[in-house]
């Protein structure tokens, strides 16, 4: 400051040559300034895009949905790649937890997804995106007329049912007990599609499943709505995994799953609105 005030009685030429530098300079900062915003941006931009395999654990129930999701998600974002793993609920919760490598968990029940939880193996508060309702699936033209659940307790008919620690088997004895009725299936399924399975290839007579998968079986089955169903609805939660490798494309999976668009993949294939 002393030096700048002794120079003041220099000859204002001198001055002026000295303020157009200073202004030369200030212009070539500020150019240089703004080129590097604009690099920044740019490189913030490219780190942004999304790459890699999402690896989604997800109930049976969902396949079909997902699978129409992952396409949509895969194509939003080049250079992804969506790969699923479907089965009971509580058998991927179980994988999980002893280290199997996953991105994100989609579960059929809050019980199942709290092994999870419970386990510590989730980032941040699984999320509920759809519910579903369970229904009868016979056969094709329903040749044993079943109109209700009781009718499944006729001991002539071959009836199958999720396992009970499955989210659908639980679901489905969760009715029967309401109604207080005692059905003795002839087998219990590990998952959903398992049970549905039985009746398309008509080695039952009758399966407690989804709507959903009565959906998705189009002709293959004849779906039979009973009004017990309305007490064991199923509340359905997703959740970042805290080992994922891919957590940027995982939120972005999980997000598409709860956006509109997802909604309207989800509840076209009968899921209800969380």
């Amino acid at each position: 400051m002393t030096r700048t005030v002794r120079r003041t009685r220099r000859p204002m030429q001198v001055a002026a040559l000295g303020a157009t530098a200073l202004l030369a300079l200030s212009a070539c900062s500020s150019d240089d300034s703004s080129s590097a915003g604009s690099d920044s941006s740019a490189s913030a931009s490219a780190s942004d895009k999304l790459s890699g395999t999402v690896t989604v654990f997800a109930a049976a129930s969902l396949k079909e949905s997902f699978e129409t999701l992952g396409k949509q998600f895969e194509e939003a974002h080049p250079g992804t790649k969506v790969t699923f793993s479907f089965g009971g609920s509580d058998s991927l919760a179980a994988s999980i937890t002893g280290g199997a490598p996953a991105d994100v968990f989609a579960s059929a029940s809050p019980k199942t997804m709290k092994i999870v939880t419970d386990a510590g193996d989730n980032s941040g508060t699984p999320a509920t995106f759809v519910r579903n309702q369970l229904e009868i699936a016979t056969l094709p033209g329903n040749p044993d007329k079943v109109d209700s659940l009781k009718d499944l307790t006729n001991s002539d008919l071959k009836v199958v049912l999720c396992d009970k620690e499955v989210p659908c088997g639980a679901a489905a004895q969760k009715a029967l007990d309401a109604s207080e009725l005692k059905l003795t299936p002839v087998s219990y399924e590990q998952d959903v599609k398992a049970a549905l399975t039985k009746v398309e290839l008509k080695e039952a007579d009758a399966a407690v499943v989804y709507k959903t998968d009565v959906n998705a079986a189009g002709d293959k089955v004849e779906g039979v709505d009973f009004p017990e169903s309305a007490d064991a609805i199923n509340d359905y939660p997703i959740t970042l995994l805290k080992d994922s490798e891919n957590t940027e494309a995982a939120q972005a999976f999980i997000a598409l799953v709860r956006s509109a668009e997802g909604q309207k993949v989800l509840t076209a294939a009968g899921f209800l609105k969380p």
